[in-house]
């Protein structure tokens, strides 16, 4: 048992599979997981040594020594945990996407501002070296004012119209669907890059044929967004998870002095000086990514998670939210996420379906601080 912070761990499957793992290494002492299937989260709990696996949250939260509570849940159940969490005075982690809408995810906001608990939200890949490191140079001036922005990424997991993935990924009316699951991480990248989205003309559905899927389908597999931001960047983003073949992405930014673009880990920039790779500092470096067990991996969307990768950015979070329980500042560059930046990428989401539904260019209402 750890001498830091008392954690509980709510959800079985990415909850164990990462959340566990990173409280533990950020020096958390893991206390219970709770879900909905008490023998799973029981038998998850004798795997990694965990005292309790419950099924019931009100149990976990009067367990002695309990700080924080990790939301690792489909997305229309957070606001229901979370509150019950502020409201047991716990401090609050949440995973995203962070509600079914904004008006939900506000409530959220309010209810932690209120109790004055430390909140956070899980976009842990601010910390990922090449991501953070490419935010940092954009944000220096590297390639002089911002002016474009491309976001691709097509792989098949979802292809297969059996694949195996939460329900809540194939439901749109439970906040489900690829653009919760994976657009709310890009809309993330480009608030903390280049500024605010303004507004966005987009197109949501499905390329995989899903009339024979054993389980209806009511949210997209497919996104394509054009967008706008505060400080006058356009920008794309579009993403499949249902395209046969080989991946493809590319994460680009074009500025006045320059073009700054990611390789898998490597960050790359050309301008008047001919084209280099950025050296990573230090404070950016991460382990090499860890896989969970493999007895843990069994459906598609575990495999989803099978290289580990987000270990190290989820416990440098983690890290920055233990020194925050502990009096210090947040941390600035990267700067963790909270409810706060949960409820601004939930309003872009909202945008998008409705662009999506009513085929118009759809207003965020958000802007950058002066």
């Amino acid at each position: 048992m750890s001498d830091g912070p008392g954690a509980i761990v709510v959800g079985t499957g990415f909850g164990v599979l990462t959340h566990l793992r990173a409280l533990r290494q950020a020096g958390f002492d893991v206390r219970a997981i709770v879900g909905r299937d008490v023998e799973k989260a029981r038998a998850r709990a004798a795997l990694f040594e965990v005292p309790h696996g419950l099924d019931s949250l009100d149990e976990a939260l009067s367990l002695s020594g309990v700080d924080v509570v990790a939301v690792s849940t489909p997305p229309h159940t957070h606001a229901e945990i979370v509150l019950a969490a502020i409201a047991a005075g716990r401090h609050v982690l949440c995973e995203k996407p962070f509600a079914r809408d904004a008006a939900e995810g506000a409530r959220m906001l309010e209810a932690a501002e209120r109790a004055g608990i430390v909140h956070r939200l899980g976009c842990e890949f601010r910390f990922a070296t090449a991501q953070a490191l490419a935010t940092r140079a954009v944000r220096s001036g590297m390639i002089g004012a911002p002016r474009l922005a491309t976001f691709l990424f097509q792989m098949p997991a979802l292809a297969d119209p059996a694949a195996e993935v939460p329900d809540w990924w194939r439901r749109a009316e439970e906040g489900g669907g690829w653009l919760g699951a994976y657009a709310s991480h890009v809309i993330d990248q480009v608030r903390t890059t280049v500024g605010e989205i303004s507004g966005v003309s987009a197109s949501l559905g499905q390329v995989a044929d899903r009339e024979d899927a054993p389980r209806s389908w009511t949210a997209e597999d497919t996104y394509s967004v054009h967008f706008r931001t505060d400080s006058g960047v356009d920008g794309i983003l579009q993403s499949s998870a249902a395209v046969r073949g080989p991946f493809a992405v590319c994460t680009r930014f074009a500025g006045t002095e320059g073009t700054l673009w990611i390789e898998g880990d490597d960050v790359h920039v050309a301008d008047a000086r001919g084209q280099r790779r950025l050296e990573v500092p230090d404070d950016l470096r991460l382990p090499p990514p860890s896989p969970p067990p493999a007895e843990l991996l069994s459906t598609t969307y575990d495999g989803l998670h099978a290289m580990g990768i987000d270990l190290g950015p989820y416990t440098r979070l983690y890290e920055e939210f233990r020194r925050r329980l502990a009096g210090e500042p947040a941390g600035r560059d990267p700067r963790p996420a909270s409810f706060a930046d949960g409820v601004a990428i939930q309003r872009v989401l909202d945008a998008i379906r409705t662009s999506s539904r009513e085929a118009r260019w759809v207003p965020t209402g958000l802007a950058d601080p002066a």
